[in-house]
């Protein structure tokens, strides 16, 4: 019988994470890692274009909670005693230093993931944790002597005193979990981009947004509840033109607030976009007529009048919103004046789906948050079995937050287990 004092399901960002802290604190304690898959680390390996987006450069614990649109209150203390700053420094000690870009967001300095996932192993292995790949859990229970047994495919189960479940978001991990007793929230996609097929969009990708106001609508929907949760779910960012509609920041953060509304919409609904947030809407109108009378006998979809909007999409706009698109700005209809402004300030795009955003899939939803001790990140159903990363309900927007929460509860449940 294979028995060992700690075994972690799960071998990526915050199942090592745990095991080196046990292994770094309670150094004669047996620790074995299990990865269903060829390899260990493989969502670090493709983070951020190859470059691991580690975290992001914001230390305050509650400023940086704000980014998780599941789990952030209970987020705050655990940023509070491993957050950002203890992230930055643990790896700085293992010899890996990390930079801020513009955005906020953290590489390692070689700008190569292969950096992270050396120091993740490396560790590890100098820790003599055990590292087995290719290993497919089946079950996980209970014995009469209260250890956790863990069966394996194509190999004799495994033993412990300590279990953790880092696997991600899989359904038949949550379905045992389940079985245990726990309440699984229902997961749905988070993080995509918007399906949008639009004259205005078509034959632009590539154009972009650097500040967009983002908000829906559902016309269809006649539930008064379920409006003033569509009514609520709003944001700002970059938009970004894309071949099959609208993605950019903005997007991937108003699909992050939106997730579940979403979901329960099919994916079919109205987004609105203001491309000049900045400017209040009457002083949009103002310039306008002041363009009328200015500009009268320039045509009017010549040349962007606003630095915010290219002109290539101006151009179609004003083909899409204007009677004759060589119009000149002194014929214009009050109609078409208003049109305009509306196309500016409130431009409705008819969603129809959704793509998933690059390669680095986030779901919300798994294990419910108030049946777990955000102290150590233990169950608090079932002594001595532990959670963290996307197993439990907690998601975040894109910039390295994601990691940020599987690095602080992997310290936590790792300190808690090492600590038993």
């Amino acid at each position: 019988m294979q028995f060992y004092d700690i075994i972690i399901i799960g071998g990526g960002a915050a199942g090592f994470m745990a095991a080196i802290c046990a292994a770094e604190r309670a150094p004669h304690k047996k620790i074995l890692i299990l990865e269903r898959g060829k390899e260990v680390l493989t969502k670090v390996k493709i983070s951020g274009g190859g470059r691991c987006n580690v975290t992001h450069n914001c230390p305050d614990p509650e400023l940086l909670a704000r980014n998780y649109p599941r789990g952030s209150r209970a987020l705050i203390g655990v940023f509070s005693r491993f957050g950002q700053a203890e992230t930055v420094e643990w790896f700085k000690e293992k010899g890996v230093r990390l930079k801020a870009e513009k955005d906020g967001r953290m590489f390692p300095v070689t700008d190569d993931s292969q950096t992270i996932i050396n120091c993740l192993v490396q560790s590890a292995q100098k820790n003599k944790v055990e590292i087995k790949k290719g290993c497919r859990v089946q079950t996980f229970e209970k014995t009469e002597e209260q250890t956790w047994e863990i069966t394996l495919t194509h190999e004799p189960p495994v033993f412990c005193n300590d279990l953790m479940i880092a696997t991600g978001s899989n359904p038949s991990v949550w379905s045992q979990i389940a079985g245990l007793g726990h309440t699984i929230i229902p997961p749905v996609p988070s993080l995509f981009t918007f399906n949008i097929k639009d004259e205005r969009l078509k034959d632009l990708p590539g154009i972009s947004f650097e500040k967009v106001g983002l908000k829906i609508s559902a016309p269809q929907i006649s539930d008064k509840k379920l409006i003033r949760e569509i009514n609520a779910v709003e944001a700002e960012g970059s938009l970004l033109i894309t071949h099959w509609g609208l993605s950019g920041f903005g997007i991937l953060k108003l699909s992050a607030w939106g997730a579940r509304i979403f979901h329960r919409l099919n994916y079919h609904f109205l987004v609105h976009v203001n491309f000049l947030p900045q400017m209040p809407q009457d002083a949009v109108a103002e310039k306008l007529a002041a363009l009328k009378k200015e500009w009268a006998k320039k045509q009017v979809g010549n040349l962007s009048p606003f630095d915010e909007i290219p002109n290539r999409f101006w151009k179609r706009i004003c083909t899409c919103t204007l009677e004759n698109e060589h119009k000149n700005w002194g014929d214009l209809s009050k109609k078409e004046m208003y049109d305009l402004q509306n196309q500016l300030v409130n431009a409705s795009f008819q969603v129809t789906g959704k793509s998933t955003f690059k390669d680095e899939f986030v779901t919300a939803g798994g294990v419910d948050l108030k049946e777990v001790n955000f102290q150590t990140f233990e169950s608090k159903i079932i002594p001595r079995l532990y959670f963290a990363g996307e197993v439990l309900d907690i998601d975040a927007l894109t910039g390295g937050f994601n990691f940020q929460a599987a690095w602080s509860g992997g310290w936590h449940a790792g300190v808690a287990m090492a600590q038993n």
